[in-house]
């Protein structure tokens, strides 16, 4: 396992955009272990963004593309930089949408001239809630670089920054003055990462 001290080190710097709003991670999401990756056997090296790592993709501090607006609805695309940040292109997209108390929102990436791979997710900040109901029934182990070895254990307590799986119940958030947030997803992987004092 890895340490509580460990477990809390990895804190972006406040002024980050990694520290802050609700972003798309895309063309990946989480840590790619020293930037380097082989895709189709041809070897990949992507800036280094985070510690020694590449993390979360080139959509969270990207300017998107306004494609479509309404009062209760907005849709974003992302021509993804063929280059040294990402070096295969693609497109990303994403649908925001308010429907009653419900704020709904879908990403996809597409690839556009080549194959590629892709893994994608949003990463939503909160300020730290006074009540957290969460109940996964597993979590990934993670080396003291803070990467997955794709060993599955029991959740162990927080702080976390950490991927787990088998969520049956969907997540909530309570706040003394606030709204009971609920947040459900049609994806099956769930990453907590509460390791600032102030942010879930």
């Amino acid at each position: 396992g890895v340490s509580s001290t460990s477990r809390s080190s990895h804190v972006p710097e406040p002024d980050s955009p990694l520290a802050w709003g609700s972003y798309p991670m895309v063309p990946w999401a989480g840590r790619i272990r020293s930037g380097r990756f082989t895709f189709d056997g041809t070897p990949h090296q992507l800036p280094i963004n985070f510690e020694t790592h590449a993390i979360h993709g080139v959509g969270f501090d990207a300017a998107w593309t306004v494609r479509d607006a309404a009062p209760d609805r907005v849709s974003l695309e992302l021509v993804m930089p063929e280059g040294v940040a990402w070096p295969f292109g693609g497109i990303a997209r994403q649908v925001v949408s308010v429907i009653d108390d419900t704020v709904r929102m879908e990403l996809s990436v597409t690839a556009v001239d080549r194959a590629m791979p892709a893994s994608i997710g949003w990463h939503p900040w909160f300020r730290k809630p006074d009540r957290v109901e969460f109940s996964p029934t597993a979590m990934y182990e993670r080396d003291e670089f803070g990467i997955p070895t794709g060993a599955l254990v029991d959740p162990t307590e927080g702080p976390w920054d950490d991927c787990f799986t088998g969520v049956t119940t969907p997540p909530l958030l309570q706040w003394p003055t606030g709204p009971i947030v609920t947040i459900t997803s049609s994806c099956d992987h769930w990453v907590v990462y509460d390791a600032p004092v102030d942010a879930e």
